[in-house]
């Protein structure tokens, strides 16, 4: 691959990670209300850890879970896009859709636009199948997302198998969007 995908919307930038996005990850992954639908916040350490897993993979095979930005300001508002999950789930193997974007920047349509871009480049540039999206049962913010961008919810929901046994957030659903159906909805 010549180098990463870094698509764009009217308002964001989808791109590979930087130094400078570090900091404002980190704040997001400490938010108590940006990870209210995971097991715990993360500590710096765990954040930068895992921005630096987004940026091996989106360097490694040319997307991955890019940070996003938004055009007008430059800000870093958190990431979106496509990843390979690594825990082995009922569906798997699977690429997903998926977002974190700092609570500041909710309720203006950027996860909508930006998992749209990312959507884009899964069935038009990698030819994709199928991509899916899942999230604990009671995350309703991120559910209407995956419907807004046309996925459906399946009769599929699962226990995560990273998340403990006994915790409220064990329960997940899972939604889809094939290849067919996203051309029908961009026709």
């Amino acid at each position: 691959m010549p180098g990463p995908i870094e698509p764009d919307s009217p308002r964001l930038r989808l791109r590979q990670w930087r130094e400078d996005d570090l900091t404002p990850f980190a704040a997001l992954n400490a938010d108590p209300d940006v990870m209210a639908h995971f097991p715990a916040t993360l500590q710096r350490r765990e954040s930068d850890a895992l921005a630096r897993r987004c940026q091996t993979l989106i360097a490694e095979r040319g997307w991955g879970f890019w940070a996003a930005e938004l055009k007008e300001s430059g800000a870093f508002i958190g990431f979106v896009g496509l990843h390979v999950p690594l825990a082995e789930l009922p569906f798997s193997p699977c690429v997903e859709v998926g977002w974190r974007l700092a609570r500041a920047y909710w309720g203006r349509g950027l996860a909508t636009e930006a998992a749209c871009a990312a959507l884009r480049v899964g069935f038009e540039t990698l030819e994709l199948q199928e991509i899916v999206s899942f999230t604990t049962l009671g995350n309703l913010r991120s559910r209407a997302v995956m419907e807004r961008i046309g996925m459906r919810r399946t009769d599929e929901d699962f226990d995560h198998p990273a998340v403990p046994p006994g915790s409220p957030l064990r329960a997940h659903c899972l939604y889809r969007l094939d290849r067919d159906g996203w051309q029908k909805q961009r026709g």
